[in-house]
């Protein structure tokens, strides 16, 4: 009987262990940042292309690689965004940078503080594009344009 109470007992320590209720703190942290930084993906995955009718996900302009998550304090996150144009000299790339940043706004059932960039050396004007999509007034801005916000509505429509 003594056998079968340690064994049960491990079985449920580990069972505990791997469901992550028995982890403490700093343990947990790195399982908090990757589910959060996962809730993220899966809004910005479904974002489709300006241009195509495919998502960001099937172009691989976005990955679940491009996604950071860091806390900034205990309610607080930083979202940081790494997209990949479909080539250096994509046009659109301010737009899909607009529409991530719309998208995770609107969507984000946690408080956070939004980074996007394009990855570095995929654009030929990242510097450009990087400082428009993390400028509030610029995006403020272009969000009142209509044909515009009707482009962006149309790219961060959730699919039926």
């Amino acid at each position: 009987m003594k056998r079968v109470s340690g064994l049960l007992s491990w079985t449920l320590s580990r069972v505990l262990w791997l469901s992550g209720l028995f982890e403490r703190g700093a343990d947990r942290q790195p399982r908090i940042m990757e589910e959060k930084a996962l809730e993220v993906y899966d809004l910005i995955r479904t974002i489709r292309d300006p241009e195509k009718p495919n998502t960001l996900e099937e172009l691989e302009v976005v990955t679940e690689s491009c996604v950071e998550v860091q806390e900034i304090n205990e309610e607080d996150y930083l979202v940081i965004i790494r997209f990949t144009p479909t080539v250096p000299h994509c046009s659109l790339a301010t737009l899909i940078g607009l529409c991530l940043r719309v998208k995770l706004q609107r969507c984000l059932p946690f408080k956070h503080k939004l980074e996007i960039y394009i990855s570095e050396g995929t654009h030929s004007t990242e510097e450009d594009i990087n400082k428009q999509i993390n400028d509030k007034e610029r995006v403020a801005a272009a969000m009142e344009n209509p044909n515009l916000r009707e482009i962006v509505e149309q790219c961060v429509l959730e699919p039926d």
